[in-house]
């Protein structure tokens, strides 16, 4: 006699898979921001301080101008040294890079991983209207997998 193995009738799974999978539900929107006329010194002490590695240069009305970051503060220190200048003389607005790419909120979180492995970026700025709204970093990316990590990627 053989056994009969029965598990009854199945209930079909519904697939409602609501995980956030844009940089907006991710992204940093509390940014720690530099005006572009801080001196050198003032953006290390913040960047020390607040353990970030740059940050967002924007003007008066919140609109990106450059991105400063601990690479460019050490490029000034090795050029001042260099060249026996005092490290106080100039602005940040002269070793910021200026040409700042973006990227959109609503791209998709595993696009924006593409773009931080082709770009060669740390860090791209998000901008509404022309105005900071945020800022994505590899270390979101990261995090945002963590998240998603018992769901399925491919949607």
């Amino acid at each position: 006699m053989a056994i009969k193995s029965f598990q009854g009738q199945r209930k079909k799974v519904q697939d409602t898979d609501d995980t956030p999978m844009t940089v907006n539900d991710y992204m940093t929107r509390k940014l720690i921001t530099f005006r572009p006329d801080q001196s050198v010194e003032e953006v290390i002490q913040a960047l020390i301080r607040y353990k970030i590695s740059g940050g967002p240069v924007v003007n008066d009305k919140n609109e990106l101008v450059g991105i400063i970051s601990e690479g460019d503060c050490i490029k000034h220190i090795s050029e001042s040294r260099y060249h026996n200048l005092p490290m106080e003389n100039g602005s940040i607005e002269q070793h910021m890079v200026k040409n700042v790419e973006t990227i959109e909120g609503t791209m998709n979180i595993f696009d924006a991983a593409n773009k931080f492995l082709s770009d060669k970026r740390r860090r791209f700025p998000i901008l509404e209207n022309g105005k900071l709204v945020g800022q994505i970093s590899q270390k979101d990316i990261l995090k945002a997998t963590i998240k998603m990590k018992s769901q399925r990627w491919w949607k």
